[in-house]
């Protein structure tokens, strides 16, 4: 027996209306669908009155029911595979059951359509080529410090999801580690209460660091171009350097990684300053 196809089905961001005519045939054409969500996915194919066993495909149970998943495939089913919005394998489990697929050389095919991160950057009023999709920053800890240090560079405009709840932090951690540079914050894509705020990354924080609801995508603008290393420039980053390390608030690794990426010079040197500071201020 022929092994069946797993489709990879795009499904609406939010309005319903967005789902494709061939999404919609598919979904109705499948053996069964797995889903992030299976009560999310029921109500969307509730309201186009499809009638499929669902089974349950998430981050806490990608091995076994990816094997499940892979050995009905083997068998023959043809099964679709839906993000709770947009598209499967951005940002969700589903690149996982991707690769386990093709691994056993079975047919995958794409159905296109809605992505939150598309969507924002086409709208954000930021270049559009060359952009870099950056997922979701890790929540904390040294793997945080390292996901803005690393993209501070980046001359790209960056895309990036976040949570309506750590979207206060995150605006806050850009600044401190990219600079205030223009921002455009997606929330609520497609949604009745679709909204999009652009201006600065300070700008952002002071309006929507609080009290924010709804899905939200980030698309901020690219690092300075302009070569760095003069003299006066090493004189900014190393004033910078000295007014984080005189708040208080921030830790000396953490102001020589904020500084070291936000003005893209040396991070040994940037400590080497900090030394230096900390030395001058303890002989006072």
């Amino acid at each position: 027996m022929a092994a069946g196809t797993l489709y990879v089905v795009a499904t609406p961001i939010g309005n319903l209306g967005d789902m494709t005519f061939r999404a919609v045939e598919v979904l109705r054409s499948v053996d069964r669908v797995a889903a992030e969500d299976t009560r999310h996915t029921l109500k969307l194919l509730t309201h186009y009155q499809i009638r499929k066993p669902l089974v349950s495909y998430h981050s806490h149970n990608l091995e076994e029911s990816g094997a499940v998943i892979a050995g009905r495939l083997q068998g023959g089913e043809d099964i679709a595979l839906v993000t709770d919005a947009g598209t499967p394998g951005i940002s969700d489990p589903g690149a996982r059951l991707i690769q386990q697929v093709l691994e056993l050389e079975i047919d995958v095919c794409m159905v296109p359509g809605p992505t939150a991160s598309v969507a924002a950057l086409v709208i954000s009023g930021l270049p559009t080529q060359p952009f870099a999709f950056l997922g979701f920053p890790p929540p904390r800890g040294g793997s945080r410090r390292r996901f803005f240090t690393q993209a501070a560079p980046f001359p790209m405009t960056l895309v990036l999801y976040e949570s309506a709840r750590r979207l206060g932090r995150t605006l806050s951690d850009i600044e401190a580690f990219w600079g205030d540079r223009r921002i455009a914050v997606a929330r609520e894509l497609t949604k009745l209460h679709e909204e999009v705020f652009r201006g600065s990354v300070s700008e952002a924080r002071h309006r929507l660091g609080e009290g924010v609801k709804g899905e939200v995508t980030l698309v901020v603008a690219g690092a300075d171009a302009r070569p760095s290393g003069t003299a006066a420039e090493e004189e900014t980053w190393k004033l910078e350097l000295e007014k984080l390390l005189a708040q208080g608030s921030t830790s000396t690794r953490d102001a020589v990684d904020q500084v070291a990426a936000r003005f893209g010079a040396p991070r040994r040197k940037v400590y080497q300053e900090a030394l230096r500071l900390a030395q001058i201020h303890k002989a006072d």
